[in-house]
């Protein structure tokens, strides 16, 4: 069965944390009861309750085989969402891209997972193909790196028993302000990410240069790092 993957963030408020469990755990795949009960942990009658509720208010679905799926509720919803992070970064990846000539992303974090939130790719050549909305793991790679030196405590815990990195590692990355990896979250693919800072200088987001170990080679942030920097100034200063 597939586990979901990764856990939104806890505001406190319990009833809402569990409704939002539920709804990244269909939004990740339609199921039936007793799998949104496996995905989410959380007990039959309480699960039941939370899903029935949600399509209630046209949040979920069910479709002709029963299982919950994403309802039309939130395409109603989703024009009106605003994103400053995304809308910034539409207008500074494609200079990175240009500059690079290698793939660029844009990584949050939820949870113990990284997701892709913008990527682009050079228009020939080999590349890193990262697709928007792929969920990558946080115990490789330097986007990784980047978001878990920034997370609080019990994450950064919980990842690095299973990491390919220190935190030694993590350490290193807040002191020079960026991160490298080398053929560590999929052999001969290297990269380099720094963080992004909203305006009160929190680290929202990861933005990573990626691209094969003979184009980038096994120090990719000696090329990259102050270009990659640049461009993450320049989404702070645009939120």
């Amino acid at each position: 069965m597939r586990q979901h993957s990764g856990s939104p963030a806890s505001s406190g408020i319990g009833v809402l944390d569990k409704a939002m469990t539920v709804l990244h755990a269909v939004a990740e795949q339609p199921c039936n009861l007793g799998e949104l009960c496996a995905r989410t942990g959380l007990p039959r009658a309480t699960a039941h309750r939370l899903a029935v509720g949600l399509e209630v208010h046209r949040l979920l679905a069910r479709d002709g085989d029963g299982l919950w799926r994403p309802g039309p509720g939130l395409a109603e919803l989703a024009p009106t969402a605003h994103d400053s992070l995304l809308e910034a970064a539409a207008m500074i990846l494609p200079r990175l891209r240009e500059i690079t000539g290698e793939s660029v992303q844009l990584y949050r974090r939820e949870g113990t997972q990284r997701v892709c939130v913008a990527s682009m790719e050079p228009p020939t050549g080999l590349r890193d193909t990262v697709l928007v909305g792929a969920r990558l793991p946080m115990t490789a790679g330097s986007g990784a790196k980047v978001l878990l030196a920034w997370a609080d405590p019990q994450t950064q815990r919980t990842v690095l028993a299973d990491a390919l990195f220190s935190e030694r590692a993590l350490l290193e990355v807040r002191k020079r302000g960026w991160a490298q990896s080398a053929a560590e979250r999929e052999p001969g693919v290297a990269s380099v990410a720094a963080p992004v800072r909203d305006g009160a200088g929190t680290v929202i987001a990861a933005i990573s240069v990626s691209g094969p170990i003979d184009r980038m080679g096994r120090r990719p942030g000696a090329r990259w790092a102050a270009d990659l920097l640049a461009a993450a100034d320049a989404l702070h200063k645009r939120l």
